[in-house]
């Protein structure tokens, strides 16, 4: 069996999405990376994803989900003494809020040991983020390990700055996430994540701070607004499409896996970003962070409509 393309390592997790005010929730996927491969997937790439789950059944769901998405799954372990992830999202005026059950998951206990170095060294993209490292100690170590057995290999480094405040302290975030960010050939920050991180409001200034540190893509998610590429020769800034947002779950992550599958599959950073954005537009207009997800056609659609 051939190794997968692009490859994503973190933590999946199980979701609750509230749909109404009488306290129903839906139960569905998420967890960022793993989002990330199944856009990726969506959009016809080869992906794998690695990570460690419980041997439960919310465990079994993710193996299925991968399986029914084209998601390479083999290296993924399964703990019978810890426990598979879960998150609940509810929604308000100020949008959406998160709330976990994730201490001591499975996920969480993933050390350098653990990682499948063989299907690191033959992508063509190893794919982690800020909650990859935050998670846990174990976690952190295990990410840089992986980060450098890619470089070794001349795999490329692609990090989403994913900041979540209230896995790890600021100060922890800047400093591990700038180590990572040093080692990324592909930068996928968020504007506001960049915003508490670097301490600038500028994106261009942003771009130009994660050009410093040796990327050589930066994709800078600037939510409705589309977002901001720039390489050490351009920058463009590129346009979303409009649409009637309901959930914006998963959306940064919907467009991480569909600009990595695209620019895997042409080398255009900018076109990438044009296919990335309107994937990740049409993501919110469902609940949830994985169902809503389009297939490639469905973003192929929607492009040639609003051209």
């Amino acid at each position: 069996m051939s190794h997968p393309k692009i490859i994503c390592m973190g933590e999946p997790l199980i979701e609750f999405n509230q749909v109404d005010d009488t306290g129903r929730y839906l139960f569905g996927h998420g967890g960022d990376t793993s989002n990330c491969a199944i856009a990726a997937a969506r959009a016809g790439a080869s992906v794998g994803f690695f990570t460690a789950l419980g041997a439960d059944e919310f465990g079994d769901s993710l193996m299925q989900l991968w399986a029914d998405n084209g998601v390479d799954a083999r290296h993924v372990l399964r703990n019978p003494d810890a426990h598979t992830g879960v998150y609940f999202v509810s929604h308000g005026e100020n949008g959406h809020v998160f709330s976990y059950l994730r201490k001591g998951s499975a996920a969480s206990r993933v050390a350098p040991r653990d990682l499948p170095r063989s299907a690191i060294e033959n992508a063509d993209i190893l794919h982690v983020s800020g909650i990859s490292m935050a998670i846990s100690a174990d976690a952190s170590d295990a990410v840089l390990e992986a980060i450098d057995i890619a470089r070794a290999a001349g795999t490329k480094v692609s990090f989403d700055t994913n900041l979540r405040l209230k896995l790890w302290p600021l100060e922890r975030a800047r400093a591990l996430t700038e180590a990572a960010m040093r080692k990324a050939d592909i930068a996928l920050p968020g504007l506001e994540d960049a915003e508490q991180l670097v301490g600038i409001s500028d994106p261009d200034a942003i771009a130009d701070h994660y050009l410093g540190l040796g990327a050589g893509i930066v994709a800078l998610t600037l939510g409705k607004d589309g977002c901001l590429v720039a390489t050490p020769d351009e920058r463009r800034r590129v346009p979303g499409i409009r649409v009637s947002a309901v959930d914006a779950t998963g959306a940064g992550d919907t467009f991480d896996g569909n600009f990595l599958a695209e620019l895997n599959r042409h080398g255009d950073p900018f076109e990438a970003a044009r296919y990335a954005n309107a994937a990740a537009a049409l993501s919110t207009q469902g609940f949830g962070a994985v169902a809503p997800m389009p297939m490639r056609e469905t973003v192929l659609k929607a492009l040639a409509e609003a051209a």
